[in-house]
């Protein structure tokens, strides 16, 4: 559970600091991490939220903090943009390292010769192992249309 140790460690650095607009999104992360606990809790009771588990929650959350930041800029709303951008800030610096388009194109490549991709019948195949490889680090918005591209 390293993740949510480090999400729990930064969380008492933003109470003994003081950081209210951190310590605000640490908990958000927290919550959301204890939600994915309990909806988890059904048959094993040590079955707990696993660190790729913490990743595709903290994923999604930036993904979503990024539209409503989008969202406010288009209705006029800049300090609320603002403060979305901000969370995304703090999402960011518990996440790996996202991959360089350059970096996503050949992990794209790497992934069509593992699985040995001809066609794009194979497409589901790649994105199967991108998925197991680089969740986190790649955005498979993006991912999948550069797939389609090179089996096509």
């Amino acid at each position: 559970m390293e993740m949510r140790e480090r999400v729990n460690a930064a969380l008492k650095d933003a109470m003994r600091s003081k950081e209210a607009d951190r310590l605000s999104t640490l908990r958000l992360i927290n919550a959301a991490i204890k939600d994915k606990d309990i909806a988890m809790r059904g048959g094993e009771e040590d079955a707990g939220v696993s660190d790729a588990d913490v990743t595709a929650i903290m994923s999604r959350m930036v993904k979503q903090r990024q539209e409503s930041a989008r969202a406010y800029e288009e209705g006029g709303r800049l300090e609320l943009a603002e403060k979305e951008r901000l969370e995304i800030k703090v999402i960011e610096e518990f996440l790996p390292k996202q991959l360089s388009e350059d970096e996503a194109a050949q992990a794209v490549d790497d992934a069509i010769a593992t699985v040995g991709a001809e066609s794009i019948r194979d497409m589901g195949k790649v994105m199967g192992v991108l998925k197991e490889k680089y969740t986190g680090q790649m955005d498979f918005g993006k991912a999948g249309p550069l797939v389609k591209s090179k089996l096509g």
